[in-house]
């Protein structure tokens, strides 16, 4: 008990950590790590839950810097794009539709690491804002991966650092929530994972102050590389995970 307690601690504060200073990403680190030692309807519903708390937090911390309007469009492109994602995780090839989905988001990382592209939108697009968004659905409803599109659409707008990270969590806030009531509903919201989320905000808060801080200490021109090389990071971590449990 005593070691699960230090694993859900150490794991806690390193996802939050990471989506805090990059606005996204968590889920993808704390996930896989919380089922190397709790049930997938434990480690889930967790995940979520802790989601909420750094979303709100970042929300109140700097809400001066939400594009609200462009978050909205993304949150209803989104939904639309969440059944397709749901039918995708029912149907499709679980580890074909992981590994190829890894492998895309790599290349496209580096392509935009290393490729130039003169590519930029002055303001809202709705087309991009389609795209992006039902993408973000799509992915978000099939595998929990709303990130990738979203950083598109960030790098699209050349927004700062501070107003890539506040305007994500105005889309992450309402669409996390959406979800743990639907856990609440089907009862996945146990005494347990009430006592490993109390538990974990030791070290989720603490970790999203940090992370604000480092995020703040980015420079605009650079922060997107850094976004690129935590979306090639993920995209491993989503490979390994999926070879993982295909061995199983």
């Amino acid at each position: 008990m005593l070691l699960t307690i230090t694993f859900i601690l150490i794991i806690s504060f390193i996802a939050s950590l990471v989506r805090s200073t990059l606005g996204f990403g968590e889920s993808l680190i704390a996930v896989p790590l919380f089922l190397l030692f709790l049930p997938v309807e434990t480690a889930v519903p967790l995940s979520v839950m802790l989601s909420i708390v750094i979303a709100l937090v970042i929300v109140i911390q700097d809400h001066s810097k939400i594009h609200f309007n462009t978050a909205k469009w993304l949150i209803f492109y989104a939904i639309l794009g969440v059944p397709l994602g749901i039918l995708i995780l029912i149907y499709g090839d679980e580890v074909l539709i992981k590994m190829g989905l890894g492998i895309l988001i790599i290349l496209y990382s580096l392509y935009s690491l290393y490729i130039k592209t003169n590519k930029i939108l002055k303001e809202d697009s709705r087309f991009w804002l389609f795209v992006c968004g039902f993408l973000s659905g799509v992915f978000g409803g099939a595998y929990g991966l709303n990130g990738p599109p979203l950083v598109v659409y960030g790098n699209l707008r050349q927004w700062s650092a501070k107003h890539f990270r506040a305007t994500l969590q105005a889309y992450f806030l309402p669409v996390s929530f959406v979800s743990v009531i639907g856990y609440y509903a089907k009862g996945l919201v146990t005494t347990e994972v009430n006592f490993y989320f109390m538990l974990s905000l030791i070290t989720t808060i603490p970790a999203i102050f940090l992370g604000r801080y480092l995020n703040h200490q980015l420079k605009d021109g650079t922060f997107f590389k850094y976004v690129y090389l935590g979306l090639i990071g993920i995209s491993i971590i989503l490979i390994v995970s999926t070879l993982y449990n295909l061995k199983q």
